[in-house]
């Protein structure tokens, strides 16, 4: 049985999917149910995927698939009907775009990336970069992504340049990555592994180390390049 809030989270995340095609963002969510911060939200949304109600997609910003209804709300179970069976769910599409070293490439631009506090998860890539293709260390895929904050410094990304992201999970202790926590945070800080934990460690005195478990952390790329704008 859902509570109140998270029925009315659903029901709205299930309105906007219907309506644009795409669900809400965590801000729309916080506005439509009158609460104070994300957070809240987050816990909705946790709530709601335990209960089997919604699942969260790997790797893709706003990526909330409703797996099924209650049954005040009808019961319905999205699916794609072919033939008289379901057509079998499409593979998630990268986030980067593969790039020949030697080319200059146009990397899609997807949102900004905390260097501090976290903000909400990358966005949706609707602008581009040129980046020359010999800043690049591999032909796969990459993304381009604004920094807000300082807490990189020390590490020589200030607030306001963007960052070249090759688009992995494989990283080692002392990569800077692009780390999503908890399902909708991003940030970009340098990565150390410690049996099950991980630290999300800044290049700036003033913020902390951050310990998650394992499975609080998906690796959502490693920092390649930078540039920067005077």
């Amino acid at each position: 049985m859902l509570t109140k809030k998270q029925k009315d989270l659903l029901e709205f995340i299930h309105e906007r999917v219907q309506r644009d095609g795409v669900p809400p963002s965590f801000d729309e969510m916080k506005e439509a149910l009158d609460l104070r911060s994300k957070s809240g939200i987050h816990r909705l949304i946790t709530a709601l995927e335990e209960r089997g109600f919604i699942r969260r997609m790997a790797h893709r910003a706003r990526a909330i698939e409703i797996v099924k209804l209650p049954d005040a709300m009808g019961g319905f179970v999205p699916k794609v009907i072919q033939g008289d069976k379901p057509a079998p769910a499409p593979a998630p599409a990268p986030r980067g775009i593969p790039v020949e070293r030697g080319d200059v490439a146009e990397l899609p631009l997807m949102g900004r990336i905390a260097a501090g506090v976290p903000i909400e998860a990358i966005g949706d890539g609707d602008t581009s970069v040129a980046v020359p293709g010999m800043m690049l260390r591999s032909r796969g895929n990459h993304y381009a992504l604004e920094v807000r904050g300082d807490s990189m410094i020390e590490a020589g990304i200030n607030d306001g340049d963007l960052v070249i992201i090759e688009e992995t999970e494989s990283v080692k202790n002392g990569d800077i990555v692009v780390a999503q926590v908890e399902g909708y945070e991003a940030t970009l800080k340098t990565y150390r592994k410690n049996g099950s934990s991980i630290a999300l460690e800044a290049a700036n005195p003033d913020y902390e180390t951050r310990v998650f478990r394992e499975g609080q952390v998906e690796i959502q790329g490693r920092l390649v390049g930078l540039i920067r704008s005077y």
